[in-house]
């Protein structure tokens, strides 16, 4: 990437200050073991006892005491104030693939946000994960591994149309938008397939975070362990 400050190898746990669970952030760390906070997330991995690699952000939320204890050659200031700082890290960090924690509860606002995110960033293999539910742009064409029974949930973020094979109820002959027909609550057959014309976001249970890192065709040398 043309403007990036931080590389890695390997996935990159991106920690938000939002809620969490130590759960999910060790769980993300096995699978994407760079660690990046934004800004106020900082404080959030000390207090778990893990020191971030960069901090990236406009810097208003992280706090003197983690500033001084990570030192300031980790530590990037994005001034500008069009964007998040979820959205900074992301334009600022390569990496073969994103796990983010910390960036939804509490203010729904902030959860929004974190979904346009998601959708402004097709190039990337990036899911936001939280404490029940994980979050992935999908490709235009998405390949899962699931058992018959799974929650499958789809929600557009523009004008879709598409193809699926696997799913309880198909997509074909429908046109969905945010303001027009969605496809939450969905249910596999077992595996999925599916052919979108537009972004789409998939949403499954948090312990089916695996089948999507492996859908979005994570290479195994970018995984942690």
């Amino acid at each position: 990437m043309k403007d990036s400050i931080f590389h890695s190898r390997q996935g990159v746990t991106l920690l938000g200050a939002g809620d969490l669970h130590a759960a999910s952030v060790a769980e993300a760390l096995t699978l994407a073991p760079c660690l990046v906070a934004a800004d106020g997330g900082a404080d959030r991995a000390l207090a778990l006892g893990l020191t971030p690699e960069a901090v990236i952000g406009d810097l208003d939320s992280i706090s003197a005491a983690a500033r001084e204890a990570i030192g300031p050659e980790r530590i990037w200031q994005i001034e500008e104030q069009e964007t998040t700082d979820f959205d900074k890290c992301l334009s600022h960090v390569a990496a073969p693939f994103f796990l983010a924690v910390g960036f939804g509860g509490g203010r729904l606002d902030h959860t929004l946000a974190a979904m346009a995110v998601l959708a402004r960033h097709p190039g990337r293999r990036l899911i936001w994960v939280g404490g029940e539910d994980v979050v992935f742009l999908a490709p235009r064409e998405l390949s899962l591994d699931l058992t018959a029974g799974t929650r499958v949930s789809l929600f557009p973020m523009g004008r879709v149309r598409g193809r699926a094979s696997g799913l309880r109820w198909g997509l074909e002959g429908d046109d969905f938008a945010p303001a027009g027909r969605i496809g939450t609550s969905n249910e596999a057959l077992g595996p999925v397939h599916l052919i979108l014309d537009g972004p789409m976001l998939v949403v499954l249970a948090h312990e089916w975070l695996r089948a999507a890192i492996a859908g979005l065709g994570v290479p195994p040398s970018a995984l942690g362990g």
